[in-house]
């Protein structure tokens, strides 16, 4: 039998023992916490000084939003300075969107390859080719677009090099396949066995089941790997940069060069003075991607929110 003595060290360990628990608890939920509130304030801040930035253009230096939105002319160095960053803009959208043209189709299939058609080996074969592209540092894309995809683009140019805007298409689709693949393949195998039994139940053959009920099951979550895919590909800049061609001129073929307000922002921030109008309005074409990054944000929250229901 167990005596009062031995009572009293077993009640002690359980009361140490619960209050260790509870200071654990505590300790965690503090830890948390203020990682939490650190990843809240340095978006703040960021959102906060960008946005002073990108305004003072506007409000400080006079430059029109309009001109600066509309205008296809871009020659801050001259007398009458003009800050049009149109063509920045649209060669950013025209990569991000052809990119994704290119890249959705290929990871979609790949996943399905992956998931579907060839489970066992197919990711034996396509698992690895993915963690590598992922591992594969943009420099190195840029730099292999730059020796050999540019060369030939430009053999098929009566003048001029291959830099253009199908080599940054190109390279940027390569970028992002790896992520719209591996998020299409998760969403499809995470799909209730259920779906493909009652298909199969009611004659359905395989790619009938892949098309007209997996596919469908998925839309959300395959919509919200492209725009991730999108979203990494609007703000890459060193790759592009070295194949775009970096003008300033808006592109009329995807043939001609082309720029993006990522690589005209690397390649004249450091040139410009800090204060001056043409730093500000740098800082102005930042806030657009910031605002375009948020954009993307809640496009990705609302088709996530779409999957839940």
């Amino acid at each position: 039998m167990i005596n009062h003595r031995e009572k009293e060290s077993v009640s002690e360990r359980l009361i140490s023992s619960k209050q260790n628990r509870q200071m654990d608890e505590v300790r965690g939920r503090v830890i948390v916490s203020v990682c939490a509130a650190i990843i809240i304030a340095a978006s703040a801040a960021i959102t906060i000084f960008l946005g002073i930035k990108g305004l003072q253009s506007f409000f400080v230096n006079g430059v029109s939003p309009i001109e600066f939105l509309t205008s296809l002319n871009w020659n801050p160095t001259q007398a009458k300075p003009e800050f049009g960053a149109l063509p920045f803009i649209f060669g950013s959208f025209a990569v991000t969107v052809l990119s994704a043209l290119i890249a959705a189709p290929l990871g979609i299939a790949g996943a399905v390859f992956m998931t579907e058609i060839a489970p066992t080996w197919g990711k034996k074969v396509l698992q690895p080719v993915i963690e590598l592209l992922v591992g594969i540092p943009s420099v190195v894309y840029g730099f292999i677009g730059l020796t050999v995809l540019v060369p030939f683009i430009g053999s098929f140019k009566s003048s001029g090099t291959g830099h253009s805007l199908l080599a940054g298409t190109i390279v940027l689709s390569v970028m992002i396949l790896p992520t719209v693949t591996s998020i299409s393949a998760d969403a499809l195998a995470s799909l209730p066995k259920h779906l493909r039994d009652g298909s199969y139940a009611l004659g359905a053959t395989r790619w009938q089941t892949i098309r007209k009920v997996l596919i469908p099951a998925a839309f959300p979550t395959l919509l919200t790997a492209v725009v991730l895919g999108m979203a990494r590909a609007f703000g890459e800049a060193l790759a592009v940069q070295m194949v775009i061609g970096n003008t300033k001129l808006l592109p009329e073929s995807l043939l001609d060069t082309a720029g993006t307000l990522t690589t005209i922002i690397t390649l004249n921030m450091g040139h410009t003075t800090y204060g001056s109008i043409e730093n500000n309005t740098l800082w102005s074409m930042g806030l657009v991607l910031l605002i375009m990054s948020f954009l993307f944000i809640l496009l990705i929250r609302y088709l996530s929110s779409r999957r839940k229901v």
